[in-house]
């Protein structure tokens, strides 16, 4: 079992600006789902773990080792699969992941070779081994970056908004291969997607602002609401009237109608009961009143 605990973790910038705010959490195998808005601190916490940059005060351990003073450590066990490669050169799929392999360290060539081989099988990539990368589809680009984010055998796998773009099937393809990763390794999914979370993650947090403000596992956290949110269709012109009377969570357009969902304890006049989901909790924690 890898365990990841974080401990009163805390970041501020040269510019004064306080990215990380005193944020501990332990993460253990499996899919854990870092939600929060653009800008809540997702990518300052990521880039913190990995080692690109120092803490202002607080402790990471990766089985037990201290990350923060021994960085090489979770670098040689690290996968990482940033949000967007940047350009790709006009090279095969095959020798690109040859060459990542090389600078992960894997010298021996039978040991390499095996791993590419498995690894572009896993991901459904074989038959394409000889293609330039650089030409694949949305949904190719990511699975090829699960293989290179694979290489070297990780044991913590950190993965940024990796379903961003994809279309509905791409999406499920690239879901299911991530869940078929994370039953030996920790996957850290960080995403403003609500649905990724929902579907694959069995532990969540949500961060706003530098700050936890919500951690658990999803089916708890939606209980937690049942019965405390409501809904009702108004006229855009009285959204301000209802935001001064009623904790308003979240509103969408629905057939041209505002349709406004509220937080509260008991039944309001005209609302009707909705059964909770994970977008109500997400909204709920990024509009709990201080």
């Amino acid at each position: 079992m890898n365990t990841l605990e974080i401990k009163n973790l805390s970041l501020t910038y040269k510019n004064k600006h306080q990215a990380i705010k005193d944020i501990s959490l332990k993460i253990e195998n499996g899919m854990f789902g870092l939600l929060g808005p653009n800008g809540a601190g997702k990518s300052s916490l990521m880039k913190t773990i990995v080692g690109l940059q120092k803490p202002t005060s607080g402790s990471i351990l990766f089985n037990d080792v201290d990350i923060i003073n021994n960085p090489d450590y979770i670098k040689r066990n690290l996968g990482f699969l940033p949000q967007d490669f940047g350009v790709y050169p006009k090279v095969s799929a095959y020798n690109l992941l040859n060459h990542i392999a090389l600078l992960k360290g894997i010298k021996n060539d039978t040991d390499r070779k095996s791993q590419i081989h498995y690894l572009l099988e896993k991901v459904n990539l074989w038959d394409f081994r000889n293609k330039e990368v650089h030409t694949f589809s949305g949904g190719m680009k990511q699975r090829f970056g699960v293989a290179q984010a694979l290489l070297g055998e990780p044991k913590i796998i950190i993965v940024d908004e990796p379903t961003a773009g994809l279309d509905p099937e791409e999406r499920n393809r690239f879901n299911s291969l991530l869940n078929d990763i994370s039953t030996e390794v920790i996957v850290i999914l960080s995403t403003h997607l609500v649905e990724d979370v929902r579907n694959l993650c069995s532990k969540m947090t949500i961060i706003n602002k530098g700050e936890i403000v919500k951690t658990g596992k999803p089916k708890e956290l939606i209980s937690e609401l049942e019965n405390k949110v409501w809904s009702k269709s108004i006229k855009k012109s009285e959204l301000e009237l209802y935001q001064s009377d009623f904790h308003v969570i979240s509103q969408q357009l629905v057939e041209r109608d505002l349709q406004i969902t509220i937080f509260s304890e008991e039944q309001s006049s005209d609302f009707i009961p909705i059964k909770p989901l994970l977008e109500h909790v997400y909204f709920y924690a990024l509009t709990q009143k201080e």
